[in-house]
């Protein structure tokens, strides 16, 4: 029973009384004809609020009301049924062209000293952006919470500045919800609660959201990684990392630019794969009628330019192996990388430092990071500090002096195969098949040094057997001068002295191609074109 009905059984209740109050005391009397009186003043006041509903504008009054208990089906028809309706009108539901005249941010900056319930009505601007929250305030006031480039204003439609009669503010208003794509044309101000505004003569539908977005942060893994927009619509540290990722770029280039290097592209697709020990992606090329490999490394493409006589070169590009996916390994991932002839992996792991600590310092401000590895937010926090120089440990040493035990050197032999899987299986390594030398090898090392390397530590000087591009050590017999930088124990570096021995390359090729024949789909094989390249000579290179 609703309110005005109880009214009405209580003002009759009373009307009963009247009839056969001559019994009844005069206090009595009083109480209900003040009951009386209540129950009417109930009534005439769910009366007049009925009243003002039904003057209130549909879209306007009760915003989508009921719209939230829709599931998405039922919601996503609505909005077609929306937009169909529209159509059915004339109005323009996807239109062409919208001209903005302003920005967010630039609106957010420019208008930034207007005060408090202030506008400034000389001056007219267009803006446009997507939309976060619609309010009403009665019905002719409706509020918007507006974001495009990482920049929010609130919009405030006022009916007394709509070019319109009020039939067309309501049609307007009832277009828009959450999500919708809308463009604003009107003044600059602030309301009185302090809120940067722009305050609307026209307000046009540019595009609309068909389904109902989230009210909170988008935190499931799963959606945020396969719908990208919806989580940068969603979170803003999501923005925060694309701008952060293409500043690092920037960085990279001006750095290298700065210092005398070419930036080049080279071939996505090859013959054969090389440049790196990895498993490759095999596409198939329909006008050639072949199977090619997708590029596992730009190197052996870009040692090839240096021979060709560009001295420093470099370039930032995308790489493709098929391995698997975890917190430190994706299929596909952008990588730079940079040759400089005359140098050799001394000169590289200085520039190194001066890359990487220099770029830390221009992002953050400060040679050290506090990073979350369990994820933003999480308590755990390691202490990342980036001043030159860095550290440097020479491999197999390290590695005897954690294991506590003595790692071969003749590594070409099977006793030295042997003795390393004692050594996986007396420290618990596990190392899946096959087990070559180099593979046992890059385990351990993962096992007990790379998961030290907390702030940017060099690991050098690796054996022969790892490294089939890289030249010979010259004091360490059997090691390479070759580096790989950690940090948090991830890989960021890999670079050595190049080998430029046409005839030892072949060699290491060839030692290469017999783990590949042994079963290890990484090893890498022997490239005839690039030892021909290098017959042609390569400068001493780093």
């Amino acid at each position: 029973m609703g309110e005005s009905e109880d009214a009405a059984v209580l003002a009759s209740d009373a009307g009963d009384a009247g009839d056969a109050g001559a019994g009844l005391s005069k206090n009595e009397l009083k109480r209900r004809a003040k009951a009386e009186q209540k129950a009417r003043e109930r009534a005439e006041k769910e009366a007049a609020r009925s009243a003002r509903a039904a003057e209130k504008p549909a879209g306007v009054a009760e915003l989508e009301k009921g719209e939230e208990e829709l599931d998405p089906s039922q919601y996503l028809q609505m909005r077609k049924n929306a937009l169909a309706k529209m159509e059915a009108d004339g109005l323009p539901t996807y239109p062409h062209k919208f001209e903005v005249t302003v920005s967010l941010p630039e609106f957010v900056t420019r208008f930034a000293a207007v005060e408090n319930g202030a506008s400034l009505e000389d001056q007219t601007v267009s803006v446009a952006g997507r939309v976060y929250s619609k309010r009403a305030s009665g019905a002719k006031l409706v509020f918007y919470d507006l974001k495009a480039d990482g920049a929010k204003i609130q919009v405030m439609s006022d009916l007394r500045r709509f070019e319109g009669d009020a039939d067309a503010f309501a049609a307007t208003h009832a277009q828009i919800r959450r999500g919708d794509i809308i463009g604003v044309v009107g003044v600059p101000g602030r309301s009185k609660t302090g809120e940067l505004s722009v305050m609307p003569a026209k307000i046009q539908l540019l595009s609309s959201c068909l389904h109902m977005l989230p009210k909170r942060n988008l935190k499931d893994p799963e959606t945020r990684a396969r719908q990208r927009y919806l989580d940068l619509m969603l979170n803003q540290g999501v923005r925060d990392t694309f701008k952060l990722r293409a500043r690092a770029i920037q960085y990279l280039r001006r750095f290298l630019d700065e210092r005398g290097f070419l930036e080049v592209e080279t071939p996505m697709m090859n013959t054969q794969p090389g440049g790196a020990t990895a498993k490759p992606f095999i596409t198939h090329h329909n006008e050639l009628a072949m199977d090619m490999y997708m590029r596992i490394a730009p190197e052996l493409y870009l040692k090839m330019l240096v021979i060709g006589g560009l001295d420093r070169v470099y370039e930032i590009g995308r790489n493709f192996r098929n391995e698997g996916i975890d917190l430190t390994h994706n299929p596909e991932f952008t990588a730079c990388e940079f040759y400089a002839a005359y140098w050799d992996y001394n000169d590289l792991m200085e520039l190194t430092e001066q890359l990487l600590s220099g770029m830390v310092h221009e992002l953050t401000g400060s040679y050290v990071l506090r990073y979350h590895p369990d994820g933003p937010g999480t308590e755990r926090v390691l202490e990342l500090d980036f001043t030159p120089p860095f550290r440097r440990i020479s491999m197999v040493a390290a590695l005897e002096e954690k294991l506590g035990d003595a790692v071969p050197r003749d590594l070409d032999l099977d006793a030295a195969n042997a003795a390393l899987v004692k050594l996986c299986a007396k420290h618990n390594v596990v190392c899946s098949p096959p087990l070559t030398t180099a593979r046992m090898l890059d385990k351990l090392v993962g096992e007990f040094l790379e998961i030290e390397c907390v702030s940017p530590t060099f690991i050098c000087d690796h054996p022969e057997i790892m490294s089939p591009l890289a030249k010979s050590h010259r004091s360490l017999p059997g090691m390479t001068e070759r580096f790989e930088l950690f940090v948090c124990g991830r890989e960021l570096c890999n670079a050595y002295t190049e080998l430029n021995n046409p005839m030892v390359q072949r060699e290491r090729f060839t030692r290469s191609a017999q783990d590949a024949a042994g079963g290890d789909d990484e090893a890498m094989v022997t490239d005839e074109d690039f030892c021909t390249a290098l017959e042609y000579g390569l400068t001493p290179t780093g």
